[in-house]
């Protein structure tokens, strides 16, 4: 099963009722990919449920992703609006949290 591969890197980016997860997991032939997981919490009773949503990204579309994602919200920001100051969104420190730091590199 896919998830029991290994964790390689783990990137959390909390978002208010959303977390985001950005994994690196290795495969048994020693290849890698990303998932990117969204998890929302929802209350249910005294607690909470949470509703994950997840993809699988791998290496041969890595650059591709990237470029689409960039291109998507760098039009969001200049095209639709250009008047808000994104600067105010910028992260906390406390929003991100990095586990398992390691040499690869998506440059």
């Amino acid at each position: 099963m896919v998830e029991d591969r290994e964790q390689i890197y783990s990137k959390r980016v909390r978002a208010g009722k959303r977390t985001y997860f950005f994994d690196v997991r290795s495969t048994r032939s020693n290849d890698y990919y990303l998932t990117i997981t969204e998890s929302r919490r929802h209350p249910q009773g005294e607690g909470f449920t949470y509703e994950k949503h997840k993809m699988f990204l791998y290496k041969e579309d890595f650059d591709k992703f990237v470029e689409a994602l960039k291109d998507a919200v760098d039009h969001v920001k200049t095209e639709l609006m250009p008047e808000v100051d994104f600067s105010q969104f910028e992260s906390k420190n406390d929003e991100v949290d990095v586990v398992g730091e390691s040499d690869l590199k998506w440059d």
